[in-house]
């Protein structure tokens, strides 16, 4: 194993990119939304961030109270809580930065979708940073099938509920939101694509 794996392990790369332009400082309070097993918090939790999690999967928890433990020990357990994103028990503006990669795109529905998305935006501060990367039909409008509502089935043989450009943009000014990065959309070989959507919650005085 690198040294870069050791310090980042396998963060991604579009996260990377928010903590070069120095958008996740420390000591935020991160909370990662969908985390998993914590793949997109090993830096932070090397690095001295305030870090919570909620993910439906128990067993995801279990996997990232024991990282912490080994990584930043004087975290409470509390701080990971095996809870549906749309039903998170964080208390409203709580965390400067709210990450949700690969989550949105599970979604059975529109309900469900805009419940989780509403969810991250109460515990997330004023001022605070949304960053999600999800699934969409950006770039590859004609290679997906839909599956009824806005749920596609992708060439890769998957199935998704599928963002596109209109409706993250309409949902930014919905929330009351403001776009940090354009809208970038990587298309995988034609089987995929994968948004990243980055939102300020409103425009604090001199912030982007």
């Amino acid at each position: 194993m690198s040294d870069l794996d050791v310090q980042f392990g396998q963060i991604d790369i579009y996260l990377f990119d928010q903590l070069l332009r120095g958008r996740l400082k420390r000591p935020m309070r991160v909370l990662d939304a969908g985390c998993g097993s914590g793949r997109n918090l090993v830096y932070l939790l090397r690095s001295g961030y305030e870090v919570f999690g909620a993910d439906s999967d128990v067993d995801a928890i279990e996997s990232v109270r024991r990282l912490a433990a080994t990584l930043a020990p004087q975290l409470p357990a509390a701080n990971f809580r095996a809870e549906a994103v749309e039903r998170m028990t964080f208390p409203d503006a709580f965390a400067d930065a709210v990450l949700s990669s690969a989550v949105l795109h599970f979604a059975r529905d529109d309900a469900q979708f805009a419940a989780m998305v509403q969810d991250m935006w109460r515990v997330l501060k004023p001022g605070g940073l949304l960053f999600c990367r999800l699934a969409s039909a950006i770039g590859m409008e004609t290679q997906v099938r839909r599956a009824g509502g806005r749920r596609y089935l992708l060439p890769d043989g998957t199935e998704r509920y599928l963002v596109d450009e209109a409706m993250l943009v309409e949902l930014t000014q919905e929330l009351g939101g403001t776009l940090v990065d354009p809208l970038k959309t990587t298309i995988v070989h034609n089987q995929r694509c994968m948004t990243t959507w980055v939102v300020r919650k409103g425009c604090l005085a001199g912030q982007e």
